[in-house]
């Protein structure tokens, strides 16, 4: 019988312990979980999620033998979950070999957890939730069978050995617990996965999908001699009498929880040739690709979440949950995924699968899985919070949560839009790549409205629209009157757009010495009546501001704290823009930014100065003054973010660093393989500019944003505008 309870939202930090080599990576640490404490826990109840897969793992808590037990941070952590009324699912082993004194080949893995998985019941009895080892199956694979991960096994043997460790030990640490807590319920977590194939190939794909059930069917005790994998296990040299254990001493799952990635599906292809090398492999018979389903046609195959989440109900017959659900990917796809395995979920269970929750994880985000974790560190992946600059701030997904869990409608524009993973352009191999035309029928999502669709910003949200699939309208002067609110409402009324983005703007700060009348009309007027009318009609606002506001008094970066002193025309007209924008739209984003620079404009100072360089000429630039360049295709990304995520008023957004402009220069010269002496440095003053600039207008946030490096950013400039740059020149 299915219970009539909805469906849950479970939430879920990333938190694998694992081992390579001597070295232990512990996510935990990586995102700073330890130094915050109680205040994450803060945060996770705030989006409304009162169940909670929280690690107390074997190796953080009891590194050495016999070591005194304290649970430090997750004493604090799981006693604030008991006062907020946060059920925690404990997780004991995520990923992870154990601590250095135990192994899993003499006994020593299973036989240390279970006294551990004891101590933490008797610490935390009205825990009533466990996952003594996390996903033991793809566990083992990465640990005894791809060499991953210690103790760096390539055999089947190794797999079997581990898998068989880890399954026993889940059921000696259950019997622990709940010789302490009889009501204490298994929450086992694997990796719901598949492989597909071609015809020749359909043996291999037949034994990896029935390996694929292997520890819930150790678990239940359903590993009996008629099944393919027993036979299999005993050859590899395992004796026979540990099969029997499982048989003697079941321990079914009370929640079959399954972990669904993009990569979880697999396709194997004899013909190697149509896919890179390090997608190449074999079996010992036949040589074949191992390739990602997403990323090759799968028309007519019984795939994705849905088909193998019935799967696993009829194999099983256990109560399923979905226990990790997360993508590295743009905000909008992050929101479009997890909305879509919500409407999975919604779907199976409509149609007879008893599924009881899906897990929002890695809420603080990832690091290193783009290498398996086998690097410290590694690239970080953002989740229902960002921590890129080290303080946790809520995404797109956070008020998605919010909505989901208190069941209001989830309705935001973009989870119209196509995912990635279901746009033709996915195809990399198997089939040409499909640029798609224009869909001829009208959008039913409403757009983001961009004001300035010939300028730098206004032409950059048109193309990276395009590329994120976010519905978006250009308009320009001729389209939209802001001088007079009615012409404003109306064209509003008519497009009802989500977001209004005022990439238009007076942009020539020396003309506007002698101009300074428009100037304000069209930087500082217009703007503030058209967050007015958005204020109005509950239309999420951003405009643009600049660093040209502060005096450069400074020798150390603005912050969006800092008092605004400007010293020259432009910059009066974009602090008043500030002020009465946030003023009528208190819920506005205002991005403080400088120095643009891109691939797809030729009117800024990277392109000048190449043009300058080719033609042989001497670049003349200020030495004196210092700035943060921005480049705008990382400007417009965080735009969208930005406004995606329902941040509000003023955010500093440049890349990361400060240099002059002469110095600037000489980097272009540098990367680009010109001879830098072709740049001189000289005062500012001497340029006789029209326009007073600060000498030090350099940004920083400390709002907890933060951008790759100017550098970095330079070197992508160039290679997307198709200029070889030379990485080994660049003076660090």
């Amino acid at each position: 019988m299915i219970r009539e309870a909805a469906i849950q939202i479970w939430g879920g930090m990333e938190c694998t312990i694992n081992r390579v080599g001597n070295q232990y990576f512990d996510q935990s640490e990586y995102a700073g979980h330890y130094e915050r404490g109680a205040a994450d826990i803060d945060l996770i109840h705030s989006l409304g999620i009162r169940t909670l897969r929280y690690p107390v793992l074997w190796e953080r808590q009891q590194p050495q033998r016999g070591g005194t037990l304290s649970f430090g941070v997750a004493r604090q952590c799981l006693g604030r979950m008991q006062e907020l009324g946060i059920e925690p699912i404990v997780g004991l082993v995520h990923h992870g070999s154990g601590p250095a004194w135990v192994n899993f080949f003499d006994g020593s893995f299973e036989e240390g957890l279970a006294p551990y998985a004891r101590q933490v019941a008797e610490a935390f009895p009205w825990v009533n939730h466990y996952t003594p080892v996390n996903e033991p199956l793809t566990t083992a694979r990465f640990c005894g069978l791809y060499g991953h991960w210690y103790p760096h096994g390539r055999d089947e043997r190794t797999f079997f050995r581990v898998l068989l460790s880890e399954c026993k030990a889940t059921v000696l640490a259950m019997r622990a617990i709940r010789e302490v807590n009889p009501a204490a319920k298994l929450v086992q977590t694997e990796d719901l996965g598949k492989c597909h194939s071609t015809p020749l190939l359909a043996y291999q794909a037949e034994m990896e999908n029935e390996r694929r059930w292997l520890s819930y069917e150790l678990l239940c005790g359903k590993l009996t001699k008629d099944k393919l994998y027993y036979n299999i296990i005993l050859r590899s040299g395992i004796p026979e009498t540990e099969l029997q254990w499982f048989l003697d001493n079941p321990c079914t799952p009370d929640i079959a929880g399954f972990n669904y990635y993009l990569t979880s599906e697999r396709f194997l292809d004899e013909d190697c040739d149509k896919y890179p090398r390090e997608y190449h492999g074999g079996n010992g018979h036949h040589r074949y690709a191992d390739i990602h389903t997403v990323h090759v046609p799968m028309q007519g195959r019984a795939c994705g979440p849905s088909q193998l989440l019935k799967e696993a109900w009829e194999r099983l017959r256990l109560p399923l949950a979905i226990t990790e659900c997360h993508l590295h990917s743009t905000r909008e796809d992050q929101i479009r995924w997890f909305h879509s395995m919500w409407e999975t979920v919604q779907q199976v269970r409509s149609e007879g699968v008893d599924i009881r929750a899906i897990t929002a994880w890695g809420i603080f985000g990832l690091f290193g899985w783009n290498k398996l974790v086998t690097e410290p560190w590694g690239t970080y992946e953002p989740g229902v919070f960002n921590l890129s600059s080290g303080t946790p701030r809520p995404t797109a997904l956070a008020h998605l949560l919010r909505s989901l869990t208190s069941q209001a409608a989830c309705d935001h524009p973009v989870l119209a839009g196509e995912g990635w993973w279901e746009r033709h352009d996915r195809l990399l191999y198997g089939a040409r790549k499909v640029v798609r035309m224009r869909r001829r029928t009208q959008r039913s999502c409403r757009p983001l409205l961009v004001l300035g669709k010939t300028g730098t910003l206004g032409s950059a949200f048109g193309k990276l629209c395009a590329a994120r699939h976010i519905h978006c309208i250009l308009l320009g002067r001729e389209d939209i009157d802001l001088t007079q609110p009615g012409p404003i409402g109306k064209v509003l009324d008519e497009l009802n757009p989500w977001a209004v983005v005022n990439a238009a703007g007076y942009v020539n700060v020396d003309g506007a010495e002698s101009d300074e009348e428009r100037c304000l009309q069209v930087n500082a007027e217009g703007p503030a009546l058209l967050a007015a009318a958005c204020a109005e009609r509950g239309i999420r606002f951003l405009s643009y501001s600049s660093d040209l506001v502060f005096d450069g008094r400074k020798r150390t970066p603005y912050t969006e704290a800092d008092t605004v002193r400007p010293l020259n025309a432009y910059g009066r007209s974009k602090a008043l823009s500030e002020e009465r924008i946030l003023a009528a739209d208190p819920a506005a984003l205002v991005l403080r930014t400088s120095s643009f620079f891109g691939p797809w404009d030729a009117y800024n100072f990277v392109h000048a100065t190449l043009r300058d360089l080719e033609a042989g000429k001497l670049v003349q630039a200020a030495s004196d003054v210092v700035v943060s360049p921005t480049y705008v295709p990382d400007l417009v990304h965080t735009s969208l973010d930005l406004l995606l995520d329902h941040d509000s008023g003023i955010y500093h957004v440049t890349n990361d660093g400060q240099v002059s402009w002469a110095d600037l220069a000489r980097q272009v010269a540098l990367l680009a393989g010109y001879d830098e002496a072709l740049v001189e440095g000289v005062r500012v003053n001497t340029l006789h500019l029209p326009a007073r600039r600060p000498l030090f207008s350099a940004l920083q946030s400390s709002r907890g944003l933060a951008l790759p490096s100017w550098t970095d950013a330079l070197e992508r400039c160039l290679e997307a505008m198709g200029l070889p740059y030379q990485s080994s020149k660049i003076a660090v």
